[in-house]
C-alpha cells in the first residue's frame, strides 16, 4: 500500500485547476484524516473545487485503465479505502487505476446535481487523450465505482454523451463512453422505495419532481448502448439496499447488454477490500478482473 502511494502521481481533472463550475459555489476544500479507520490510509475530503486524478500506475502495464469514483453518500469523497487500496492488487494484474476526487451535487456549483458527472466525463475524456502515456489503449478505459461513487461512474456510462458543461478545448470532443463499468454496493436509483436517502437528498433534494427523480435513476436511463457492467453487492447492505444492483440488473438484462453480478450474503456497507477480508466477499477484485478480461 505504501509502496503504491510512494510512486502516485497527481494530476487536475479541469485543465486551470478549479472546475469552471466552482465559480458558483461558497464550498471550501478540506482532507478529513482517519475518517474511515484508524490507519494513515482512511483520508477523505470534503468541499472540491478542483477535482484531482491520482494515478496508481502497475510495473507492467496490461493496457487497460480504470478510472474509479470512491464513494462518501455525496457529501465526501473518500480517497484510500475505495481508492488507493485498491491499487497493490488491481497493479498486480497489470491494471492501472486512476482514483478520482469529484464536485458534489449540493454544493452549489454552476451544474448543480451534474457537477460529477461533468467531473467524470471530462477525467474520462483526458485519460482517453493521454491514454498512450501510461502504455493504454483508449478503448479500453473503463469505470469502476464504489455507494454515491457508484451513481457518478453509472451516470457516466448511461449519460456520458450528455451535455452538461460546456466544450473547452480538444479533448471536450472525444468520447466519455466507458469501456465498462465495475459498480460496487453502487446507488442507483432515486425511487423512494430503494433509494438511498442521503445521496437522493444532496442530488435532488426533499421534494423532487418526478422529471428529477426519473432523471437521476439510472436504471431508467441505461440503453442499448449501456457499456458491460459488472455489478457486486452484499444482501445485507443497511445503508445502499441491494435492490439497487437488482433494478440495474435487470434493466441491462431487458437491454441485452453484457451484465454480470454477485451478491453476496454477508459484507454490510463500504466494505472495499480490507473489511471484506474472512468473507466471501473478499474474492470481488478477483471475480471483477476476470471479467473485465472478457470484456476487453
Amino acid at each position: 500500500m505504501q509502496d503504491a502511494v510512494d510512486r502516485s502521481a497527481t494530476f487536475p481533472v479541469w485543465p486551470q485547476g478549479e472546475a469552471p463550475g466552482a465559480i458558483a459555489s461558497p464550498v471550501v476544500f478540506q482532507l478529513e484524516e482517519k475518517l474511515t479507520g484508524p490507519s494513515a490510509f482512511d483520508r477523505s475530503v470534503t468541499g472540491v473545487r478542483s477535482p484531482q486524478i491520482t494515478v496508481y500506475a502497475p510495473q507492467n502495464p496490461n493496457g487497460v485503465g480504470i478510472l474509479v469514483t470512491p464513494g462518501g453518500s455525496y457529501r465526501r469523497v473518500v480517497l484510500d479505502k475505495e481508492g488507493s487500496a485498491l491499487a497493490p492488487f488491481f497493479n498486480a494484474r497489470g491494471y492501472t487505476l486512476f482514483v478520482m476526487t469529484y464536485r458534489l451535487p449540493g454544493d452549489g456549483h454552476t451544474e448543480g446535481a451534474n457537477a460529477p458527472l461533468a467531473d467524470v466525463q471530462r477525467a474520462m475524456r483526458t485519460l482517453r487523450a493521454r491514454a498512450r502515456e501510461w502504455q493504454l489503449a483508449p478503448d479500453r478505459l473503463g469505470v469502476m465505482g464504489f455507494s454515491a461513487g457508484g451513481h457518478a461512474a453509472a451516470s457516466l456510462g448511461t449519460r456520458y454523451a450528455e451535455k452538461v458543461s460546456p466544450v473547452l478545448d480538444d479533448i471536450d470532443v472525444l468520447s466519455a463512453r466507458p469501456a465498462f463499468m465495475a459498480l460496487v454496493y453502487p446507488v442507483i436509483t432515486m425511487r423512494k422505495e430503494i433509494d438511498h436517502p442521503g445521496s437522493r437528498h444532496e442530488l435532488i433534494g426533499d421534494s423532487p419532481a418526478e422529471q428529477q427523480i426519473h432523471h437521476y435513476s439510472l436504471e431508467e436511463r441505461a440503453d442499448s448502448n449501456t457499456p458491460p457492467t459488472f455489478l457486486l453487492h452484499a444482501v445485507d447492505d443497511p445503508a445502499v439496499k441491494v435492490e439497487n444492483s437488482v433494478v440495474l440488473f435487470t434493466a441491462l438484462r431487458r437491454l441485452g447488454v453484457p451484465v454480470e453480478m454477485h451478491l453476496f450474503e454477508q459484507g454490510a456497507h463500504g466494505f472495499g477490500i480490507r473489511d471484506a477480508q474472512g468473507l466471501p466477499a473478499a474474492l470481488w477484485p478477483e471475480l471483477m478482473m476476470n471479467w473485465i478480461e472478457t470484456k476487453v
